[in-house]
This record gives C-alpha cells, sequence and structure tokens, in this order.
C-alpha cells in the first residue's frame, strides 16, 4: 500500500497488524480517486472508520485543504499518526480517537467529501450515514465502501449517483441534494 498521486507519491503506507482493519488495495484507491478527480483538490474531507487512513492521505496528497480522520481502533490509530508522519502531511489532518458516532454528534463540518469504511459487519450504518449526509457541503460527495450483496441504506438528503464493484467490495457515491 502506497500514497498514488500528488505530494507524497509513492510514500509506502503502514497498515495495522489486527483483523478489524481492511486496508484498501491500491487499484480500488486509484479508481475511487480517478472518479472523485477534480473534487478533492482545495476540498475538505472527513474519513470515517479511518483505519490506516489511506483515503484521506491520498485526498491530502492529492491537493484537498484539510482532512480529518475518525478511528477508534488503537493499532490502526498508531498505523495512521505513523503514514501522518511518514507523508509530512499532518499540518492539515486532524485525528479523533473516538467513535464515529460519537464524532458526528459533534458540531463539526461542513465536508466536501466523506469517506466511510464501517465494518462489512457492522448493521448499523444508518445513524453514522445521516448524520454525515448533513454535515456534506452543498454539493458535496459521500463514498460508501461496502460488501457488494449488501445495498446502501436510503439516506434523505443523498442520491446514488455511481457505484463501482471490486471483489467484494463495492463503492457508492452519493451526493448531497436539496432535500
Amino acid at each position: 500500500m502506497r500514497v498514488i498521486a500528488g505530494e507524497a507519491r509513492g510514500v509506502p503506507l503502514s497498515a495495522p497488524r489486527d483483523r478489524a482493519t481492511r486496508p484498501i488495495t491500491d487499484r480500488v484507491k486509484e479508481t475511487l480517486f480517478g472518479i472523485l478527480g477534480e473534487r478533492v483538490p482545495d476540498a475538505r474531507v472527513l474519513d470515517l472508520y479511518a483505519g490506516s487512513g489511506a483515503i484521506g492521505i491520498e485526498a491530502l496528497s492529492r491537493g484537498a485543504s484539510a482532512a480529518d480522520f475518525v478511528e477508534r481502533g488503537r493499532p490502526a490509530l498508531v498505523a495512521l499518526r505513523g503514514n501522518l508522519e511518514r507523508t509530512h502531511l499532518g499540518e492539515r489532518a486532524r485525528t479523533h480517537a473516538t467513535d464515529v458516532e460519537r464524532f458526528l454528534e459533534t458540531d463539526a463540518g461542513p465536508w466536501d467529501l466523506v469517506v466511510a469504511d464501517p465494518p462489512y459487519e457492522g448493521h448499523a450504518i444508518v445513524a453514522p450515514l445521516r448524520a454525515a449526509a448533513v454535515r456534506l457541503a452543498p454539493g458535496g460527495v459521500l463514498v460508501l465502501k461496502h460488501f457488494w450483496r449488501t445495498d446502501p441504506p436510503a439516506i434523505p438528503g443523498l442520491a446514488v449517483t455511481r457505484q463501482r464493484r471490486f471483489g467484494e467490495t463495492m463503492l457508492t457515491f452519493m451526493e448531497a441534494t436539496n432535500e
């Protein structure tokens, strides 16, 4: 796993060695950012269930103005903080060592881009997605990484615009609507 493009291009990223984290593959990450394209420069990014931080770090490397990383697992936090240090992108990053739902109860935001990579076996994703949706900036995008056989929940204020499948992984892109 590495940073694919931008100012930290080629920097290797470490991942926690626990089973609670599923690192994103370079292929999936490259497609994700290819689809997002020009939405990334100057964007305010929220990386939920951040794990090693690979997605938010890629966004920072590609010119995002700031990124918030939300992760509660200690091994993942160690990897995330090490990756931010190794890439020298920590000045534009904030890590939040807390539960996603607890973080989303705060007044944080708005964000232009929210990426959520919840545990595949988790069934309580609706509340965090609803909370994240109301904190999206106008025209913002939420990307959900999930098991391909699990349909993403319908969230008021978000419209599914695109889906891409990679083996067992699905990326669902949702845009903020004016509802």
